[in-house]
């Protein structure tokens, strides 16, 4: 695989991290454009990152089936239309909408990119492939904090937080014309169908855990919430008891159960889904202190995350030299680092709250970043080391 063949594939994982953490500084904008409650925030938040994981394991099958290249320009075409969707939304209704579909649409696109790097790139340069992979992955998150605050503050055209969304339309399509002509043609697994039944108890698992998450503390945490987390446990073990039978008998599961076997597999999965799960509630909780609490506008809170960027970029590209040469005491280092900084941060904010030292949140949240640069890429490439590239998907 070249560079600009990697260059595409990562595009595609840069936007998707992009919307995730852009509405976060569009937040105090829909609020007074579409009169949005704090539920509705929290949908609009919410519904993608809903939609992107009740999607994901199915659309990686559909890549196994239909081919990865086909899938990832379907997703990223369709990334396109339901960008342009939202930044049609007149209500937030519309706008929850927009953003599940768009969250679906990320979801077909974005395991496509590891399946091809992991089919495709040579086991002795994988490595440094999935390095870039995580730095994609981090500028833009960040980059949704900094550029969707100069874009909303902007005002290009008085289209306010549309141009977040309106952005994406050209480069999808771009992107997706060059996947088209330039990505590899993988060639598909030779499966005999779908798992229809898999496919909807991991939705509903997800469906189950999420929805209270996102609306139930806006609604008072009404009983309905805790009954529907609960379920998610049986939900859950009942879908891989499914998945091992159809194994059994020679069916085709959805998820290969036969994955969580694999050490590596096993523990880089409960690593990323934990670092993922405090990154995203991280940054979208500090992002409104800063414009709510400190009176900062779009811009201003997303330069915030600035020097964050920069720190990620460096600490995730040194991150493969220094575990070659310092072994997995450099992945502590970066866990500690990450650890320590946001500790401190808490208790500063717990203390002081909205007269904490601008500065200092800048240098606490850019030690953070350094120590997620090291840390991410590394999980990413752990849970993949024993994985066969025809069962990348």
């Amino acid at each position: 695989m070249s560079g600009w063949q990697l260059a595409v594939l990562l595009t595609a994982m840069f936007m998707g991290q992009f919307d995730f953490f852009v509405v976060n500084v569009a937040a105090p904008s829909l609020r007074a454009d579409l009169h949005a409650s704090d539920g509705a925030l929290q949908l609009i938040v919410g519904g993608y990152a809903f939609a992107y994981a009740a999607g994901l394991v199915t659309s990686g099958r559909l890549g196994d089936l239909f081919g990865y290249r086909r899938m990832f320009v379907f997703g990223m075409a369709g990334f396109a239309v339901t960008s342009l969707l939202c930044s049609l939304a007149a209500t937030p209704g519309q706008l929850v909408a927009a953003r599940l579909a768009q969250g679906l649409a990320a979801a077909a696109m974005l395991p496509q990119v590891l399946a091809l790097i992991t089919a495709t790139v040579p086991l002795a340069v994988r490595p440094q492939a999935i390095a870039w992979y995580g730095v994609a992955s981090g500028l833009g998150s960040i980059a949704g904090q900094v550029l969707g605050g100069a874009l909303i503050t902007a005002n290009v055209a008085d289209l306010g937080w549309r141009t977040i969304f309106l952005v994406n339309v050209p480069v999808g399509i771009i992107a997706a014309l060059l996947a088209w002509r330039m990505l590899p043609t993988a060639s598909p697994r030779q499966q005999s169908g779908l798992d229809p039944f898999g496919a909807m108890g991991a939705a509903m698992t997800v469906a189950a855990v999420l929805i209270p998450l996102t609306i139930g503390r806006s609604a008072g945490w009404p009983v309905w919430a805790w009954v529907c987390m609960a379920a998610a446990i049986p939900l859950a073990v009942a879908t891989l008891r499914w998945e091992r039978h159809l194994t059994g008998r020679g069916g085709t599961p959805l998820f290969d159960v036969t994955l969580l076997r694999l050490p590596t597999f096993r523990a880089g999965l409960l690593a990323n889904a934990a670092f993922m799960c405090f990154f995203g509630s991280f940054m979208f909780t500090l992002t409104l202190l800063l414009q709510a609490g400190l009176g900062l506008d779009a811009f201003q809170a997303g330069l915030v995350f600035a020097p964050a960027g920069v720190a990620f970029s460096i600490s995730a590209l040194a991150a493969r030299p220094l575990l070659t040469r310092y072994g997995r005491r450099v992945l502590l280092l970066g866990s500690l680092l990450t650890a320590g900084s946001l500790g401190v941060l808490a208790i500063i904010l717990d203390l002081v709250g909205i007269h904490a030292s601008l500065a200092l949140i800048v240098c606490l949240t850019a030690l953070a970043s350094l120590g997620n640069g090291i840390v991410l890429p590394s999980l990413i490439g752990a849970a993949l080391v024993d994985v066969a590239p025809e069962r990348a998907g």
